[in-house]
Protein backbone atom coordinates (compact mmCIF):
# COMPACT_ATOMS: atom_id res chain seq x y z
CA UNK A 1 0.00 0.00 0.00
CA UNK A 2 1.15 2.93 -1.11
CA UNK A 3 0.88 5.77 1.61
CA UNK A 4 3.05 9.07 0.52
CA UNK A 5 4.46 9.68 -2.64
CA UNK A 6 7.10 12.28 -2.94
CA UNK A 7 8.29 13.48 -6.72
CA UNK A 8 8.23 16.32 -9.33
CA UNK A 9 5.07 17.46 -11.01
CA UNK A 10 4.91 15.85 -14.57
CA UNK A 11 1.56 17.32 -15.81
CA UNK A 12 -1.51 18.63 -14.39
CA UNK A 13 -5.28 17.80 -15.29
CA UNK A 14 -8.28 18.95 -14.06
CA UNK A 15 -8.78 16.37 -11.61
CA UNK A 16 -5.34 14.86 -11.31
CA UNK A 17 -1.25 15.21 -11.16
CA UNK A 18 1.42 12.63 -12.67
CA UNK A 19 4.08 12.81 -10.09
CA UNK A 20 7.40 11.60 -10.97
CA UNK A 21 9.36 9.33 -8.83
CA UNK A 22 12.77 8.33 -9.29
CA UNK A 23 11.57 7.41 -13.40
CA UNK A 24 8.30 6.47 -12.37
CA UNK A 25 4.84 8.56 -12.98
CA UNK A 26 2.20 8.00 -10.35
CA UNK A 27 -0.99 9.33 -11.32
CA UNK A 28 -2.31 10.96 -8.41
CA UNK A 29 -6.38 12.30 -8.09
CA UNK A 30 -7.07 14.98 -5.95
CA UNK A 31 -9.89 17.28 -5.10
CA UNK A 32 -9.98 21.24 -6.56
CA UNK A 33 -9.06 22.44 -3.00
CA UNK A 34 -5.78 20.16 -3.20
CA UNK A 35 -4.26 20.77 -6.67
CA UNK A 36 -4.79 24.26 -6.28
CA UNK A 37 -2.53 24.05 -3.59
CA UNK A 38 0.15 21.82 -5.25
CA UNK A 39 3.54 23.33 -7.04
CA UNK A 40 2.91 23.69 -10.65
CA UNK A 41 4.71 21.71 -13.46
CA UNK A 42 8.31 20.86 -12.45
CA UNK A 43 8.50 21.50 -9.11
CA UNK A 44 8.26 18.55 -6.20
CA UNK A 45 5.65 18.09 -3.84
CA UNK A 46 4.73 15.73 -1.39
CA UNK A 47 1.10 14.16 -0.89
CA UNK A 48 -0.57 11.40 1.40
CA UNK A 49 -2.51 8.71 -0.84
CA UNK A 50 -5.03 6.18 -0.30
CA UNK A 51 -5.26 3.49 -2.79
CA UNK A 52 -8.58 1.90 -4.03
CA UNK A 53 -8.36 -1.61 -5.38
CA UNK A 54 -10.51 -2.72 -7.49
CA UNK A 55 -10.67 -5.68 -9.94
CA UNK A 56 -9.50 -4.10 -13.34
CA UNK A 57 -8.50 -0.84 -11.50
CA UNK A 58 -5.99 0.75 -9.28
CA UNK A 59 -6.16 4.08 -8.37
CA UNK A 60 -4.20 6.75 -6.22
CA UNK A 61 -6.59 9.64 -4.45
CA UNK A 62 -3.65 12.45 -3.01
CA UNK A 63 -3.89 15.11 0.17
CA UNK A 64 -1.67 17.30 1.38
CA UNK A 65 -2.69 16.55 5.15
CA UNK A 66 -3.33 13.59 6.98
CA UNK A 67 -6.16 15.17 8.26
CA UNK A 68 -7.77 15.42 5.04
CA UNK A 69 -6.87 11.68 4.18
CA UNK A 70 -8.77 10.74 7.10
CA UNK A 71 -11.70 12.43 6.28
CA UNK A 72 -11.66 11.40 2.91
CA UNK A 73 -11.41 7.39 4.18
CA UNK A 74 -14.17 8.40 6.70
CA UNK A 75 -16.64 9.74 4.37
CA UNK A 76 -16.24 7.07 1.60
CA UNK A 77 -17.41 4.34 4.57
CA UNK A 78 -20.82 6.32 4.20
CA UNK A 79 -23.18 4.42 2.20
CA UNK A 80 -23.17 6.40 -1.24
CA UNK A 81 -20.43 8.40 -1.09
CA UNK A 82 -17.38 6.95 -3.33
CA UNK A 83 -13.82 8.36 -3.87
CA UNK A 84 -15.71 10.77 -6.57
CA UNK A 85 -18.21 12.55 -4.29
CA UNK A 86 -15.68 12.48 -1.52
CA UNK A 87 -13.13 14.66 -2.96
CA UNK A 88 -15.99 16.82 -4.14
CA UNK A 89 -16.93 17.22 -0.08
CA UNK A 90 -13.13 17.54 0.56
CA UNK A 91 -12.87 20.00 -2.55
CA UNK A 92 -15.68 22.47 -0.98
CA UNK A 93 -15.53 22.36 2.25
CA UNK A 94 -11.62 21.15 3.08
CA UNK A 95 -11.10 19.34 6.43
CA UNK A 96 -11.93 21.85 8.67
CA UNK A 97 -14.99 22.62 6.76
CA UNK A 98 -16.49 19.08 6.46
CA UNK A 99 -16.10 18.85 10.30
CA UNK A 100 -17.69 21.57 11.70
CA UNK A 101 -20.42 20.95 8.77
CA UNK A 102 -21.06 17.55 10.65
CA UNK A 103 -20.83 18.65 14.01
CA UNK A 104 -23.10 21.80 13.65
CA UNK A 105 -25.62 19.11 11.81
CA UNK A 106 -25.20 21.69 8.35
CA UNK A 107 -26.12 19.03 6.02
CA UNK A 108 -26.81 21.81 3.65
CA UNK A 109 -23.05 22.55 3.58
CA UNK A 110 -22.29 18.71 2.57
CA UNK A 111 -24.77 19.35 -0.35
CA UNK A 112 -23.28 22.37 -1.68
CA UNK A 113 -20.30 19.46 -2.71
CA UNK A 114 -20.97 18.64 -6.73
CA UNK A 115 -22.73 15.62 -7.22
CA UNK A 116 -24.27 15.19 -3.38
CA UNK A 117 -27.54 14.88 -3.08
CA UNK A 118 -30.08 16.11 0.14
CA UNK A 119 -30.06 12.21 0.90
CA UNK A 120 -26.70 11.75 0.89
CA UNK A 121 -25.52 14.77 2.75
CA UNK A 122 -28.13 14.09 5.66
CA UNK A 123 -26.74 10.81 5.53
CA UNK A 124 -23.06 11.63 6.02
CA UNK A 125 -23.54 14.17 8.60
CA UNK A 126 -25.98 11.47 10.67
CA UNK A 127 -23.39 8.67 10.10
CA UNK A 128 -20.21 10.93 10.94
CA UNK A 129 -21.39 12.75 13.85
CA UNK A 130 -20.03 10.63 16.61
CA UNK A 131 -16.65 10.86 14.79
CA UNK A 132 -16.19 14.43 14.01
CA UNK A 133 -15.48 15.01 17.28
CA UNK A 134 -12.62 12.75 17.59
CA UNK A 135 -11.08 14.07 14.71
CA UNK A 136 -11.84 17.80 15.39
CA UNK A 137 -10.05 16.81 18.28
CA UNK A 138 -6.65 15.68 16.84
CA UNK A 139 -6.36 18.74 14.72
CA UNK A 140 -2.56 19.53 14.49
CA UNK A 141 -1.63 15.85 15.99
CA UNK A 142 -3.14 13.68 13.39
CA UNK A 143 0.53 12.64 12.23
CA UNK A 144 1.30 11.49 16.02
CA UNK A 145 -2.21 9.86 16.30
CA UNK A 146 -1.98 7.50 13.29
CA UNK A 147 1.60 6.17 13.99
CA UNK A 148 4.51 5.92 11.45
CA UNK A 149 3.30 2.34 10.33
CA UNK A 150 0.07 4.32 8.42
CA UNK A 151 1.99 5.04 4.98
CA UNK A 152 4.86 3.80 3.14
CA UNK A 153 6.82 6.47 2.13
CA UNK A 154 8.89 6.98 -1.30
CA UNK A 155 10.95 9.84 -0.98
CA UNK A 156 13.29 12.11 -3.42
CA UNK A 157 16.05 14.40 -1.58
CA UNK A 158 13.86 17.86 -2.24
CA UNK A 159 12.08 19.16 1.01
CA UNK A 160 8.12 19.21 1.13
CA UNK A 161 6.92 22.87 2.65
CA UNK A 162 3.80 21.75 5.42
CA UNK A 163 0.54 22.98 4.92
CA UNK A 164 -0.55 26.16 7.13
CA UNK A 165 -2.91 24.85 9.92
CA UNK A 166 -6.20 26.85 10.28
CA UNK A 167 -6.45 30.23 12.13
CA UNK A 168 -7.04 28.38 15.47
CA UNK A 169 -7.23 24.91 14.57
CA UNK A 170 -5.39 23.77 17.88
CA UNK A 171 -7.32 26.18 19.96
CA UNK A 172 -10.99 24.17 18.94
CA UNK A 173 -8.74 21.27 19.45
CA UNK A 174 -7.91 22.34 23.28
CA UNK A 175 -11.81 23.86 23.99
CA UNK A 176 -12.88 20.53 22.76
CA UNK A 177 -10.95 18.70 24.84
CA UNK A 178 -12.22 21.14 28.06
CA UNK A 179 -15.88 20.75 27.57
CA UNK A 180 -15.74 17.08 26.98
CA UNK A 181 -13.66 16.73 30.39
CA UNK A 182 -16.34 18.63 31.67
CA UNK A 183 -18.48 16.17 31.00
CA UNK A 184 -20.33 17.75 27.83
CA UNK A 185 -21.52 15.25 25.29
CA UNK A 186 -18.50 15.16 22.06
CA UNK A 187 -21.27 15.52 19.71
CA UNK A 188 -22.58 18.80 21.56
CA UNK A 189 -19.57 20.14 22.71
CA UNK A 190 -18.17 19.72 19.51
CA UNK A 191 -20.95 21.75 17.69
CA UNK A 192 -20.82 24.24 19.98
CA UNK A 193 -17.15 24.58 19.32
CA UNK A 194 -17.66 24.50 15.68
CA UNK A 195 -20.25 27.90 15.78
CA UNK A 196 -18.06 29.70 18.40
CA UNK A 197 -15.15 29.14 16.11
CA UNK A 198 -17.40 30.32 13.17
CA UNK A 199 -18.41 33.14 14.66
CA UNK A 200 -14.01 34.01 15.77
CA UNK A 201 -12.48 32.39 13.89
CA UNK A 202 -9.17 34.03 15.70
CA UNK A 203 -10.35 33.20 19.08
CA UNK A 204 -7.70 31.74 21.47
CA UNK A 205 -8.60 28.66 23.40
CA UNK A 206 -9.94 30.56 26.64
CA UNK A 207 -12.53 32.69 24.27
CA UNK A 208 -13.93 29.44 22.51
CA UNK A 209 -14.70 27.85 25.57
CA UNK A 210 -16.28 30.99 27.47
CA UNK A 211 -18.90 30.95 24.24
CA UNK A 212 -19.39 27.20 23.49
CA UNK A 213 -20.31 27.33 27.28
CA UNK A 214 -22.71 29.87 26.47
CA UNK A 215 -24.33 28.08 23.84
CA UNK A 216 -24.35 25.01 25.56
CA UNK A 217 -26.13 26.45 28.42
CA UNK A 218 -29.48 25.80 29.36
CA UNK A 219 -32.50 27.89 28.17
CA UNK A 220 -34.93 29.15 30.33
Amino acid sequence: MIGKITGRIEYRAVDHVLIDVRGVGYLVFCSERTLAGLPPVGEVTAVYTDMLVQETNLQLFGFTTLAEKEWHRLLTSVQGIGAKASLAILGALGPDGIGRAIALGDWNAVKAAKGVGPKIAQRVVLDLKDKAPAMMAMGGTVAEALGDAEAEVIETPAPRKKAAPAPNASAQSEALSALSNLGYVPSDAAGAVARAAGEAPDADTPTLIRAALKLLAPRE
